[in-house]
């Protein structure tokens, strides 16, 4: 089954400093129809005008993945990391049993564009942690970059739920396949550009929700960096 999310359907919140897309129920927009899939709870693209951003606030019991796509995101916690992350770098927060953070535009010049995921732990009440990689285009270029997974399996971002996320720029002629196992589903998230997922034509900022499928396929690729979910359902 092929459940399409186009980016102008999203939850929307403007602030001023921040502008933001929420494809799934956050804050203040609420759609029962769009609570999540799977362990993924939150999707937000966000951005941020210069020198703003969020201050000090709590998590606990969610596993917290930042994806940039332009300028510098600032990050502060708790348990002692701060850290400015760029096009390519990928940022793991293990919230657990409750921690602190802020997150900020280091610029004074440019807005910052990034991908805020949430995904529920297997477990409650782990030991906060932190992780940050970097994946540079070269390594998402034509194929599947595993960029965070259950075991950090192919030097991947280490996350506490069975699910992979994957990351990828098609360009014209390329196409891709993901199988599925049983009792999963995937999640694909288009930051940029346009490509065909599964026969369904997506742009910037579309999605498709796939379940009861054998497997992903994308292809025609125009300009496109995409996100891709592999999930237990």
């Amino acid at each position: 089954m092929l459940q399409i999310r186009k980016s102008d359907s999203r939850g929307r919140a403007e602030h001023g400093w921040l502008s933001s897309r929420h494809t799934f129920s956050f804050g203040h927009y609420h759609d029962p129809r769009h609570m999540g899939f799977g362990p993924l709870r939150v999707i937000n693209e966000d951005r941020v005008q210069p020198s703003e951003g969020f201050g000090t606030h709590g998590h606990r019991d969610m596993e917290i993945v930042s994806y940039v796509l332009s300028g510098a995101l600032e990050h502060k916690d708790s348990i002692g990391t701060g850290s400015v992350l760029r096009y390519g770098d990928v940022q793991r927060m293990s919230a657990g049993s409750g921690v602190s953070h802020s997150e900020f535009n280091h610029s004074a010049e440019e807005p910052v564009h990034f991908l805020q995921i949430w995904l529920l732990p297997e477990q409650n009440g782990i030991a906060p942690s932190y992780e940050e990689k970097h994946f540079d285009a070269a390594a998402k270029r034509g194929q599947l970059r595993l960029i965070a997974s259950p075991r950090a399996e192919a030097g991947s971002l280490l996350i506490h739920q069975d699910a992979r996320i994957f990351a990828t720029i098609l360009e014209p002629g390329q196409q891709l396949e993901h199988p599925l196992a049983a009792g999963r589903g995937a999640y694909v998230q288009v930051a940029r550009g346009r490509l065909t997922v599964n026969g369904v034509q997506l742009a910037q900022g579309d999605a498709l929700q796939i379940s009861d499928e054998a497997g992903v396929t994308l292809s025609d690729g125009a300009d496109a960096e995409v996100l891709l979910f592999d999930l237990p359902l």
